[in-house]
């Protein structure tokens, strides 16, 4: 039997980004409970501020009947003589039944002892407030508190609960809470508890007191409203998608409005605004002409027919928090650029100061400008280098963190450093993501990629090496993004000749080269987001030695990739994989010979004839050459069926393997394709 189930849990207001970052684990951990109790069905969960709801249509009113099974030892093992031994005893015992009422039965093709009985399902009446403890404490949503007297902990303090099947109200406690028919609307529409008659009248309820309940229909609404908005003024509103997140979940009834700020404070860099209102105050930026102008848009919770005094008090807010940034950006525009007192900031104990950071950045990015084909002035670099991290005593920075790099670039333009500096300050923490834009110019890219060097080279000289989950200093982040850059700008970055070069930089750690090689290797896959692993593995483990040559190694993944995604690779790989399990015990950078005299028939004579021919021609591309290879199936295949690799001769022997061998190690150089999994 059926009924319909609705479960409020009311809390005093939740914050936003801890509820939005647990929000994908809230539906699948009451899926778990529902599983673990036999209960499962559909629902839906809906949350505002004060309050989280599962809403069941349909819910089981009592577990199904089950059947549970006990299988004991070998007959011949549990009775001795006809006489039941202690381990037929002891089973019995384990099943809560005298041993007479134990049977057999044959499991694995042996006979065994057996007991079943028939569980009777419980009302669901009676598990629900061990199901609701369980979800709710199994919620993660950091840091958590007590209040009263409770000795346990939450996000903040639950304030009611009501649970209804059908109308009846279910009764449970949980946090010294006892459920009731009873909830809360929005504090405006009415302070007050209201009584909950039914669970129709509890959505009703809510409508009538102004809570919204769904969240996507408080979107919905907030985003129709930015639309009236821009339509009625002319402008243009700024949505980001996280800060919208954050507003639905802190509101049950939003309203948007339009407010603005003094003209002058426009003097300001833009995402200084943008960050000062976002951070701090959630408003959203608003546009003309694609410009900032001197306006925002706030999402009120607020009841009123009359908004002017909430648009006062928001404009009235921002104001001292744009007055200070204003006058740290004068300060800092009076103080100049400069790195001064970086050398009392400590980087990493072993790896000196943020100066001695410096210092050792300028070294490597030296050494990446030696390897471009493009002309960068030696002083641009250094210049370039020196004032990266000089906005880092910047006031503004010291205020707003995510800005750094951002203000260096404000700050050398705004105190006449070349535009070329200033762009490479801006874009030297590029790429921030997957989906992240790439430094713009080969200085910037020198420059991005010496920091990140740096810190990846330097980190694993001293120990410093991310496991698990943790990696504090964004390593992994970092190789994507080298290799990113060095394919985007062709630089030829070949990462075990560069740590050679620069290993008088660092402390001497025990095998950090071969732990950074390693560490590379098993980044790839983030660098190359969509390609199958095993294909990026098969190109870079083909043997002990390792050669990080970026551009060689993107150009084999990719002519790999798009081979392996036809339909003529598919046919063809059972083929190859036959030819390199021949040639599993020997190494591929032999050098095959072959020598003709010892061949014995045709299909011997014609796969070396259709070899050489491949293996002579010149291709454009590595996709090409693969094609080529991978078309020698046909006379494989006749080979195979007409030959005998092994032959009783061993000279003869050894040159079949030597020639399937020539074929295999051409595509080897490549990737070692038995590693591939389709």
């Amino acid at each position: 039997m059926l009924k319909p189930l609705l479960i409020e849990i009311g809390v005093e207001e939740l914050p936003a980004v801890p509820l939005l970052k647990e929000l994908s684990e809230i539906e699948r951990k009451w899926v778990s409970v529902l599983d673990k109790n036999a209960l499962v069905g559909e629902f839906e969960f809906y949350y505002t501020p004060r309050r989280l709801v599962l809403w069941h249509r349909e819910f089981k009113v009592s577990q199904d009947d089950r059947v549970e099974e006990f299988y004991g030892a070998p007959v011949e093992i549990a009775i001795k003589d006809g006489v039941p031994t202690p381990a037929a005893l002891g089973f019995a015992k384990k099943c809560g039944v005298e041993f007479d009422q134990i049977t057999r039965a044959e499991k694995a093709g042996k006979e065994v002892l057996y007991f079943s009985r028939t569980v009777e399902g419980r009302p669901s009446s009676e598990i629900l407030g061990e199901m609701i403890e369980q979800w709710i404490k199994s919620l993660n949503f950091g840091k958590s508190m007590r209040w009263g007297s409770s000795h346990e902990s939450f996000i903040r303090p639950i304030r009611w609960i009501n649970v209804m099947m059908d109308n009846e109200v279910i009764d449970i406690e949980l946090f010294d809470v006892r459920s009731s028919a009873h909830t809360y609307v929005h504090r405006i529409s009415h302070f007050g508890v209201m009584r909950v008659d039914s669970i129709h009248h509890y959505f009703d309820l809510l409508k009538e007191g102004s809570v919204t309940l769904y969240p996507q229909e408080r979107r919905k609404t907030i985003l129709d409203a930015f639309t009236a908005l821009e339509n009625a003024h002319g402008i243009s509103i700024e949505v980001d998608e996280d800060l919208l997140d954050e507003v639905v979940a802190i509101t049950e009834h939003p309203t948007p409005l339009l407010g603005n700020f003094d003209e002058s404070f426009l003097e300001l860099p833009p995402e200084v605004i943008i960050t000062s209102m976002k951070e701090h105050q959630r408003y959203f930026p608003v546009f003309k002409n694609g410009k900032l102008i001197n306006a925002f848009v706030v999402v009120s919770n607020a009841l009123t027919d009359d908004f002017s005094k909430v648009i006062e008090g928001n404009q009235r807010v921002l104001r001292p928090r744009l007055s200070d940034a204003l006058f740290f950006y004068r300060n800092d525009l009076k103080k100049g650029l400069s790195t001064a007192g970086l050398e009392k900031v400590v980087f990493m104990n072993g790896l000196g100061t943020l100066a001695e950071k410096i210092a050792r950045e300028k070294m490597v990015a030296s050494t990446l400008s030696n390897l471009v084909y493009e002309n960068i002035n030696p002083l641009v670099l250094e210049r370039a280098m020196e004032l990266a991290k000089a906005d880092l005593m910047s006031e503004m920075v010291y205020e707003f963190t995510e800005l750094q790099g951002l203000m260096g670039y404000y700050y050398a333009l705004a105190l006449g450093e070349s535009s070329e500096v200033a762009v490479a300050i801006k874009e030297q923490y590029l790429p921030t993501g997957e989906e992240s834009a790439l430094p713009s110019t080969m200085l910037s890219a020198i420059v991005a990629m010496a920091m990140k060097l740096d810190t990846l080279i330097g980190m694993f000289s001293i120990g410093e090496i991310p496991t698990g989950s943790r990696d504090p200093f964004a390593l992994r982040r970092a190789v994507n993004g080298i290799i990113k850059i060095a394919v985007a700008h062709q630089i030829p970055l070949n990462f075990s000749t560069l740590i050679d070069q620069l290993t008088n930089l660092y402390p001497q750690g025990k095998e950090y080269k071969k732990n950074i090689e390693t560490f590379i290797i098993e980044r790839l896959a983030g660098a190359y987001p969509g390609v199958n692993p095993s294909i990026i593995q098969a190109v870079v483990s083909k043997d002990a030695s390792v050669e990080l040559d970026v551009l060689e190694i993107d150009r084999k993944i990719r002519a790999v990739s798009t081979i392996a995604s036809s339909d003529s690779f598919v046919e063809a790989f059972s083929t190859f994989k036959r030819v390199s399990n021949i040639l599993k015990d020997e190494a591929m950078d032999k050098g095959f010979i072959v020598n003709e005299s010892l061949f014995e028939n045709d299909a011997e004579r014609n796969l070396y004839a259709s070899a050489k021919a491949v293996m002579n021609n010149q291709y454009e591309t590595l996709e090409e050459r693969l094609d080529a290879l991978f078309a020698l199936k046909a006379p494989l295949d006749i080979f195979f069926d007409n030959v005998m690799v092994n032959a009783d001769d061993l000279n003869v022997r050894a040159n079949r393997k030597a020639l399937v061998g020539m074929i295999y190690a051409e595509i080897y150089s490549i990737a070692d394709i038995k590693n591939i999994t389709l």
